[in-house]
């Protein structure tokens, strides 16, 4: 059987088995992406084997926490694990978001291990027309 490898993966796997799996005093990172969709900031997180109820958002003025942790599965009496490779462990990621968006309305789904927020942008911050008045109250100076 002819088997491929990546040297390059073996190194993160290798470094993530010396650095041990990520604690709530030292998590580790989890991957995402960031991208604006129309009047939305939208944010998703790679967290895959996570349920649900492992997983913390907190939002501290314009400062987002996204906490997750990865619990080992139960195994039956007799299993002997051949390779394990899945990390597990806490997961955690921090973003500073700008002032123009608004952190009282975000909204999380959690589909197929991915953790999706929107965050829409605030009404104040879009743009707008100002209007130009007359000059109808003009004053004349005289001397």
């Amino acid at each position: 059987m002819l088997m491929r490898t990546d040297p390059f993966r073996e190194l993160d796997r290798v470094a993530q088995q010396l650095m041990g799996p990520g604690t709530w005093s030292k998590p580790s990172v989890m991957p995402m992406d960031a991208y604006r969709e129309g009047d939305d900031f939208v944010v998703a997180f790679d967290i895959p084997g996570v349920t649900a109820d492992a997983i913390d958002i907190d939002v501290e003025r314009n400062m987002l926490t996204v906490k997750a942790e990865r619990r080992p599965v139960a195994k039956a009496d007799g299993v002997k694990v051949e390779l394990s490779e899945r990390p597990l462990g806490a997961f955690s990621r921090q973003i500073v978001l700008a002032d123009t968006l608004d952190t009282e309305r975000i909204q999380a789904d959690y589909d197929a291990g991915v953790l999706t927020l929107r965050i829409p942008i605030a009404e104040r911050s879009k743009p707008r027309k100002i209007s130009i008045g007359s000059g109808s109250g003009r004053k004349e100076i005289s001397g």
